[in-house]
C-alpha cells in the first residue's frame, strides 16, 4: 500500500489494520485547540495521523500517543520520526488500561477516534477485528482514564457513531465530563448523520451544536469540509 501524503508529512499505513480514514482526519482537523494546550494525549494512535495533524496544528511541547497492536505502534513510532515534529511526538506500546493505571500525567486535550464497530461477521483479518471491536477499550474505562489524565482545564474529544451519542454523553456526564461542543457529521445532504465528534471538558456549559456534511456529489466537498482540511489534503 503507497504512503498517505500529506502537505506537511507522510503516513505510512502497510503494517496497520486500521488505515487513513475521513473519521480520524476529521478529528485531527476539528478538535478544538488553544495556546495553552501544551500536553496531548491520543488514544489508539493506529498509524500516529491524528497526532500528526495536531503536531502541525499546535505549539503543544508534549504529544503522546498510546497504541496496544504491535504493527501499528512500530508503524506509529517510524511516522513520527520521519516528521517534521518527531521531537515532540512520542508512541508507548500499551494498552490505555495501563497507561492509565501507572502514568500520572496531566493532559490538557485527550483525543479517541475509538473502535467501534460490534458485528459478529469476521473480516478474516484478526488484526482488523481488533481494531474494530470495542471490548478491548469499553466506553466506561476509556472515561474513567479520560478522567484521571485530563487537566483541570482541559478537554476530551471523540468521534464515534451518531447511533451511540446518547449513551457515550450519559457515561461521560456520570464520570463527571460534561460536552461543550458537538459537531454531526453526514456524506451529503440527502445522508442520515453517520457520525459525531464530541468535545468534553470538567466545566458544565452551553453546549454548541452544529452539522457538517462532506460532499454535495461525488469528490465535490463542500466549503465547510474544505476549511476543515485545506492544511491537509494535497488535493480538495
Amino acid at each position: 500500500m503507497k504512503p498517505f501524503k500529506f502537505k506537511q508529512f507522510t503516513v505510512h499505513q502497510d503494517k496497520t489494520a486500521m488505515k487513513i480514514g475521513t473519521d480520524g482526519v476529521l478529528l485531527g482537523a476539528v478538535t478544538a485547540l488553544s495556546a495553552e494546550t501544551d500536553a496531548i494525549l491520543d488514544i489508539g494512535a493506529g498509524t500516529g495521523v491524528v497526532a500528526l495533524m495536531l503536531a502541525q496544528r499546535s505549539q503543544a511541547m508534549q504529544i503522546d500517543a498510546i497504541e496496544l497492536d504491535g504493527d501499528a505502534y512500530e508503524q506509529c513510532v517510524d511516522n513520527f520520526e520521519a516528521s517534521p515534529w518527531g521531537d515532540r511526538l512520542f508512541c508507548y506500546h500499551a494498552s490505555f488500561q495501563e497507561f492509565y493505571e501507572e502514568m500520572d500525567e496531566q493532559y490538557d486535550l485527550i483525543v479517541c477516534n475509538p473502535p467501534y464497530f460490534k458485528e459478529d461477521n469476521s473480516s478474516g483479518d484478526p488484526a482488523r477485528d481488533r481494531a474494530r471491536q470495542n471490548e478491548a477499550l469499553p466506553y466506561e474505562e476509556l472515561f474513567l482514564g479520560v478522567q484521571k489524565l485530563l487537566s483541570k482545564s482541559g478537554h476530551f474529544s471523540i468521534i464515534i457513531p451518531f447511533s451511540m451519542e446518547a449513551q457515550v454523553r450519559e457515561l461521560a456526564i456520570a464520570t463527571r465530563l460534561f460536552p461543550f461542543k458537538v459537531l454531526r457529521i453526514k456524506g451529503n445532504p440527502e445522508a442520515p448523520i453517520k457520525r459525531c465528534i464530541l468535545e468534553f471538558s470538567r466545566k458544565e456549559q452551553k453546549v454548541s451544536e452544529e452539522e457538517l456534511v462532506i460532499e454535495t456529489g461525488r469528490h465535490q466537498y463542500t466549503a465547510a469540509y474544505c476549511a476543515f482540511t485545506k492544511d491537509f489534503y494535497l488535493k480538495m
